[in-house]
């Protein structure tokens, strides 16, 4: 597996049969082999998490799935392109709620639909609920499983009134208990300098209740202190190996 950040949340994992991008708002996007199929992520609306330029961007891909959060209105989606309603729908897009499963297989070169009774799948995708707009993605294909929180944080602010942290937190660990028991090889979580001393709660929470092979930071504003400094701190201490070191963007991983 070959993972590339990308910019502040995207990031592009090559698989061995497929490739996955997400959340790509801006920056350069490695060459991409037009004979895998793609699977194209969008957590939420956010301009710092979805353009709508990514519908024109792989025009010529014969085989691609847009993964959309349904915050994401397909109206303004299709103007913004300049694309005529129904265009690029259907066999292309696929949005999804919080709490929702879809299951795809690659069937002769083409993705396509599977109900969630059969059995085998190319790829598995689970949506849970943000905390902000949107969802978070749980990906399982080839024997791997891979977390891309989008905007789901423990979004604790300097400012804020106390029973709104409090009610923030509650929430965050009321989806994050969800996931408890589950084991993720790769994860993509925010770690926001913009929270101060609150901005490790969320990562934090996150690595102790789920087990996580590897956890690459995201959202953290060409930032990359954060990384530093969350290692650093004590509370990291039974995880912090397992922080990947993002150092700038077009940084790759091979990951065995």
């Amino acid at each position: 597996m070959k993972i590339t950040y990308i910019h502040h949340s995207s990031f592009l994992v090559e698989l061995e049969t497929m490739t996955l991008l997400f959340d790509y708002t801006e920056g350069v996007i490695p060459e991409i082999k037009k004979d895998k199929p793609l699977f194209v992520f969008a957590s939420h609306r956010h301009g710092d998490h979805y353009s709508p330029k990514i519908l024109e961007r792989f025009d010529d891909f014969k085989a691609i799935r847009y993964i959309l959060s349904d915050d994401i209105s397909i109206k303004q989606m299709l103007e913004q392109t300049g694309k005529q309603t129904g265009e690029q729908t259907g066999n292309h897009i696929t949005f999804m709620k919080p709490g929702a499963k879809r299951k795809f297989g690659i069937i002769q070169g083409s993705i396509s639909d599977l109900e969630l009774e059969d059995g085998i799948a190319d790829i598995e995708i689970q949506t849970f609920s943000s905390t902000d707009e949107g969802v978070a993605f749980i990906i399982k294909t080839e024997g791997k499983v891979l977390y891309h929180a989008g905007d789901l944080n423990n979004w604790r602010w300097e400012g804020e009134p106390e029973d709104w942290n409090l009610a923030m937190a509650k929430q965050y660990s009321e989806e994050v208990d969800k996931m408890k028991g589950m084991e993720i090889d790769v994860a993509f979580l925010p770690l926001d300098p913009r929270q101060e001393n609150a901005f490790h709660l969320g990562f934090d929470e996150f690595m102790k209740k789920v087990q996580v092979n590897l956890v690459f930071p995201m959202h953290c504003w060409g930032d990359f202190s954060v990384i530093k400094k969350i290692k650093s701190m004590e509370v990291s201490k039974p995880y912090k190996d397992r922080i990947m070191n993002i150092q700038e963007d077009g940084q790759s991983f091979i990951i065995k």
